[in-house]
């Protein structure tokens, strides 16, 4: 059923694309913002308070509607699955702004290409060139891509027989927290950290071995092992060096931000990254998500045979 509820939620997601500003969504963020201004002491438990009081009631209902539904009918559970999966995972919520930015690049509006970046990103763009602004777009997209898709069905596929659709709900919740109260270096954000990372450890690198199977194999695995750990966020340089090596061409690098030059580890091998590569890097995706439900689906007929 898990296999079935993904096929249906995917192709839902490309008939109607729910948009990332949808109620559901702004209303966490707003929780999620006002738990950080009235609950942030100072001190590592506040934090802790914080995500569970955010986490684990959501958490409690996905899967209390999911086990009630299945007393009554498979197929309400189902419908609950896919119905869960549409509001937490989907290309389109991060493929819209990347079609758009390569679109502007294609027809050489580069301003129209920086401002759209810097809405999706929220960096300073106004100083990148058309390049840098491919690069960032590619990484922003790869990362977007574990994000909304691969993390997303890896917790929904771990935890779909114990607690249903409620797996993805836990997994973007507390990616969404992390990103709002993590990163910081405070005491209130290092639980929303630390979380992230046990979350992320196998998904990331099951995408990564996914990047290198669809792509350039060789490549992908020595930018994996040589180049991923320089990488400020390691779990995110796995993804974008294995990702830049299975495209053959080097992401990272120095980006023109803030009046100054920004210098970053570089990724990848080949060429630097341009406005040609950008379809390479939505087709690896999508390759890399057909292997991963194939995958799953393998595993979900072998259990049925079993």
């Amino acid at each position: 059923m898990s296999i079935l509820s993904l096929i249906l939620a995917l192709l839902l997601e490309q008939l109607r694309p729910i948009s990332s500003r949808n109620p559901l969504y702004l209303g966490f963020i707003r929780t999620a913002n006002g738990m950080g201004r009235n609950l942030n002491a100072g001190e590592y438990r506040n934090g802790v308070y914080a995500w569970l009081i955010a986490v684990v009631p959501l958490v409690a209902l996905t899967a209390g509607g999911y086990w009630f539904l299945r007393q009554y009918n498979l197929a309400f559970a189902m419908l609950w699955s896919v119905l869960t999966l549409y509001l937490t995972m989907g290309f389109r919520q991060f493929s819209h702004a990347f079609t758009k930015i390569s679109k502007s690049l294609q027809a050489e509006d580069l301003d129209a290409a920086r401002a759209m970046l810097g809405d999706w990103t929220g960096q300073s763009t106004s100083e990148l060139s058309e390049d840098e602004v491919a690069r960032l777009t590619i990484e922003q997209g790869i990362i977007d891509s574990y994000r909304y898709v691969f993390g997303t069905i890896f917790w929904f596929v771990a935890l779909a027989w114990m607690v249903g659709p409620a797996g993805a709900v836990a997994y973007r919740a507390a990616c969404l927290l992390q990103q709002k109260w993590g990163g910081h270096g405070d005491m209130f954000g290092r639980f929303a950290d630390a979380v992230m990372d046990v979350l992320d450890f196998v998904p990331v690198r099951l995408a990564a071995i996914s990047f290198a199977i669809v792509g350039n194999f060789e490549d992908a695995v020595y930018c994996w092992r040589s180049q991923a750990q320089q990488w400020m966020n390691q779990d995110y340089g796995i993804l974008l060096a294995s990702a830049a090596g299975a495209l053959g061409v080097r992401l990272g690098e120095a980006l023109h931000q803030d009046h100054t030059v920004k210098f970053r580890p570089e990724l990848g091998v080949g060429e630097s990254a341009n406005r040609d590569y950008l379809a390479s890097a939505v087709a690896l995706v999508w390759r890399s998500a057909i292997l991963w439900l194939a995958v799953i689906l393998l595993f979900s007929i072998a259990q049925w045979m079993a």
